[in-house]
């Protein structure tokens, strides 16, 4: 099998400390598990460089990510009293998918409030310790308001299998909201799978969501004073 470079999470906090996200490595290695938990936890992805013959007969750098060498990051969920057991079940089929879950809480039926847990999917997201992220409350759109507050997320509401496959491939969104009593269980399990299946378009739609960029720069800047916008 060959040798292997064995990378630290000393070496993985180093580079994060270097504003680095992409790490290249001379040929195959192996992550200590808590280097694992490091890399994604900060959003890292690791390249193996490896050497093939070019086509004069020489010798030229590849770049390929293996796919078990690459880190994926987990998907953000999160739910007030009334989205609990939505989350529990669609946590449930997103981890039968293969993909890690970050359960944001809460984590009961007791009452609270969405506003907390909304905002802490879209930090995750935000923070880049969660790939995307997926918040249920009752109807939907209160989480999709407060998710929206935070500088970089952009979240929609979906009720049904093409507005999230929309909110996707034409808006670039990071962030689903769901209503636990809009939608029923079977019905939440295909937009989750939609939305995370969809990949962006880009092309027309990345000038749109450029200008969605344009007009949160233009209320997050300096001279925006209230009053001149």
């Amino acid at each position: 099998m060959g040798s292997r470079r064995l990378i630290t999470e000393r070496e993985i906090l180093d580079y994060v400390r270097q504003g680095q996200r992409t790490i290249r490595v001379d040929g195959p290695y192996l992550l200590t598990p808590l280097a694992a938990d490091a890399a994604r936890a900060n959003g890292i992805v690791m390249v193996a460089e490896t050497v093939r013959p070019d086509n004069d007969g020489g010798k030229a750098l590849q770049s390929t990510p293996p796919a078990d060498q690459r880190i994926v990051l987990p998907i953000a969920i999160g739910a007030d009293h009334g989205g609990f057991e939505l989350k529990m079940e669609l946590s449930k089929h997103i981890e039968s998918g293969g993909r890690a879950v970050l359960d944001v809480g809460t984590h009961s039926n007791a009452r609270c409030d969405y506003p907390d847990f909304a905002y802490a999917v879209a930090i995750a997201v935000k923070s880049q310790v969660a790939s995307c992220g997926i918040m249920i409350d009752g109807a939907g759109p209160g989480s999709a308001i407060v998710a929206n507050k935070v500088p970089g997320i952009r979240a929609a509401c979906a009720y049904n299998e093409f507005a999230a496959w929309n909110a996707r491939a034409h808006n670039d969104c990071n962030v689903l909201t769901l209503g636990s009593r809009a939608t029923g269980i079977e019905v939440c399990k295909r937009i989750v799978d939609v939305f995370f299946s969809t990949g962006f378009e880009g092309g027309r739609h990345q000038g749109r969501v450029d200008k969605i960029r344009d007009v949160e720069t233009r209320f997050a800047s300096a001279e925006y004073n209230g009053r001149k916008c």
